[in-house]
């Protein structure tokens, strides 16, 4: 008998042992993989019973603000946007049933209070409702606003980013969606052929024409072996990669400058530049300027996509598969770049070769007016010399002056841009582009404007977009 009860001792002990072990595994190792998961609805439930913080413009416009109901324990918190349409993908939404996008994905602990591990605890220890914490960010609704009106109805995004900084002043994606309607209509607009859910800003894959040819300057004048005085046959159907390549309208140009080849947006020059400098040389300066990896931004990562070569089932080409350089150079060969990923390839110029981390936010603040945190800016990469940057910097400012990019010009204030036309569909219709900045000897803002499926060229369609958000953006920053 008191051996059975010694086994039954020893057998109770380790199923103990086994319990406690389990419980460790699950309460330590497993539950932050258990709250992160996407069907786990608890932590979203507990979120409801906090109200997040505000998010709000950089001049203190509310963006996102929770609404209150019930009382007591059994209050509720809803998120309400009171701008609707107009910072839609930049903000995201916050809700129960669907989950979070956008800066209400990227900043949710800090809108829940989370971040702050310390007073997290306290506010339990000591029965607190918690609270989130205000997100100030960089964006600019008199900038958003013109940016919107300026594309008037047409398909296409806009990015505007503070060059010296990385701050974006504007994020604009159309279609848009409300998002004070994605609890009743998030299916429906997850089902509209037109993509009003989709981030065109970060997400969107576009052919970039010759506004890559921005890029290709970039590397040739940093590389040392060419000048903006440097002469190249401008001739049309050089054979670029063993196929004879055409300028718009097949136009013959015979030796000509850089300069002039950029302002001309002369194709066959910028592929034998490209074919000089070598598929691996070119493929490292774009990388420094950011292709082939996500952004390093404070936005999600899921809605961040990589600009670069694409291949077939939309793989990322690298320097070793087969890619023909030369048209790569010029925008064409399945390249595909994001309007984020061209306006800091016009901010890295700007800013004399120094490529800055995109940043959404500025500041985090407590309810109570404490500053929290300061969203830090970074410099990503240092590009090009500062020489070969105010090289081109005047380069891109011939355009606006007298090449294809007059429509972006400013009374008084020089700009500094490229335009870009990508046949799509077949030829059928047109990707227009415009990169630039303004003023051009102190830039205080970069933009990239890109209109999709229009008839028109870069030069006609997007660079007037471009100047009114300039407009907007640089009025009352003049000196």
């Amino acid at each position: 008998m008191n051996r059975q009860v010694k086994h039954l001792f020893g057998l109770v002990v380790v199923l103990f042992a086994l319990l406690v072990a389990f419980t460790s595994n699950w309460t330590v190792f497993t539950a932050q993989s258990l709250e992160d998961n996407s069907a786990n609805r608890r932590p979203l439930l507990e979120q409801q019973l906090v109200p997040r913080g505000l998010i709000r413009a950089r001049d203190g416009t509310v963006l996102a603000e929770s609404d209150g109901s019930g009382r007591g324990e059994r209050r509720r918190y809803k998120r309400s946007y009171p701008q609707g349409t107009l910072f839609s993908h930049a903000v995201g939404y916050s809700f129960l049933e669907l989950g979070r996008a956008g800066i209400e994905q990227s900043r949710n602990d800090e809108l829940t209070g989370a971040a702050d591990s310390v007073e997290s605890f306290i506010d339990e220890l000591l029965g607190r409702t918690a609270e989130g914490d205000d997100l100030l960010t960089a964006l600019d609704p008199k900038g958003q606003r013109a940016a919107i009106q300026a594309l008037g109805g047409q398909r296409g995004s806009i990015v505007a980013i503070e060059p010296e900084t990385g701050r974006i002043r504007v994020m604009v994606s159309v279609p848009a969606f409300d998002p004070n309607e994605i609890p009743d209509r998030f299916r429906e607009l997850n089902a509209d052929e037109d993509s009003p859910l989709f981030n065109r800003a970060t997400q969107g894959r576009y052919p970039p024409g010759s506004t890559m040819k921005v890029v290709t300057a970039a590397a040739a004048l940093d590389s040392g072996r060419f000048t903006p005085g440097s002469v190249v046959d401008g001739a049309s159907n050089k054979r670029i990669g063993g196929v004879p390549l055409q300028n718009f309208g097949n136009q013959d140009y015979g030796p000509i400058s850089l300069t002039e080849a950029l302002t001309n947006s002369v194709n066959t020059v910028w592929g034998q530049v490209a074919q000089r400098l070598g598929k691996e040389e070119y493929y490292d300066y774009m990388e420094r300027f950011g292709f082939n990896v996500e952004p390093p931004m404070d936005y999600p990562q899921n809605q961040l996509t990589p600009s670069g070569v694409y291949g077939p089932r939309g793989r990322l080409l690298d320097e070793d598969d087969p890619v023909d350089i030369g048209r790569v150079a010029i925008g064409q060969e399945r390249l595909q770049v994001t309007p984020l990923q061209m306006a800091t390839v016009a901010a890295t110029v700007a800013n004399e070769g120094s490529r800055m981390e995109p940043r959404l936010g500025e500041r985090v603040v407590a309810r109570d007016g404490r500053l929290e945190e300061r969203v830090r800016t970074a410099e990503a990469a240092q590009v090009m010399s500062r020489d070969a940057a105010n090289q081109l910097k005047a380069m891109m400012a011939q355009v606006v002056k007298e090449g294809s990019g007059t429509q972006a010009a400013l009374e008084g204030v020089p700009v500094a841009g490229k335009t870009g036309t990508a046949e799509v569909d077949g030829g059928a219709s047109n990707q227009a582009w415009f990169i630039g900045f303004a003023p051009l000897d102190d830039p205080r803002m970069a933009v990239a404007v890109t209109v999709e499926r229009t008839s028109g060229q870069g030069g006609t369609v997007a660079a007037p977009i471009a100047k009114k958000v300039l407009q907007a953006l640089l009025s009352g920053r003049r000196g």
